[in-house]
């Protein structure tokens, strides 16, 4: 199973895209990734500590490798715009090659339509099941429906503002 959720949001793609580059501000909207420590501004090859929080209130440090950071890229003849943030697993199981898991966050907006932002876990090895990927997929959705909540509200406060 690789864990995955999907969300529409009602907010420009580039306001999406600035809000999910801000890790240091992830822990102000962010329920599932409280914290996420990296050089800033983030870059490809850069490492990533992901501090995670479970559904159950339990917390664990997952330590990631940026390996994709394509920022909003506009199709001049359908007018889509779409980017895409990727990073790898580098824990200790992923060393080992019991567990391995690279995560993909994309976001695509049709002209003049909402934002989709949707994400996935592509998770491979003998213990893929110990990782929880049931888990991990809930704490997707709380994820993407933080980030919805963000990019709404910022959204409305540029268009007001």
């Amino acid at each position: 199973m690789n864990p995955a959720a999907e969300i529409s949001i009602d907010a420009p793609l580039q306001t999406v895209w600035e809000i999910m580059l801000a890790t240091e501000q992830y822990g102000e909207w962010n329920p599932f990734v409280e914290r996420a420590e990296t050089a800033q501004p983030a870059a490809v090859g850069n490492p990533i500590v992901l501090h995670v929080v479970w559904a159950d209130g339990k917390k664990t440090r997952s330590p990631e490798r940026i390996t994709a950071l394509d920022g909003p890229t506009t199709d001049p003849a359908t007018g889509t715009t779409t980017a895409l943030m990727s990073y790898v697993y580098e824990g200790l199981p992923a060393k080992l090659g019991l567990v391995r898991g690279v995560r993909h966050q994309r976001l695509t907006q049709e002209a003049g339509g909402p934002t989709t932002y949707a994400t996935v876990e592509e998770f491979r090895g003998p213990l893929v099941a110990l990782a929880g990927p049931g888990r991990v997929a809930d704490g997707f959705r709380r994820h993407a429906e933080g980030l919805k909540a963000r990019a709404e509200a910022e959204a409305a406060s540029r268009r007001e503002g």
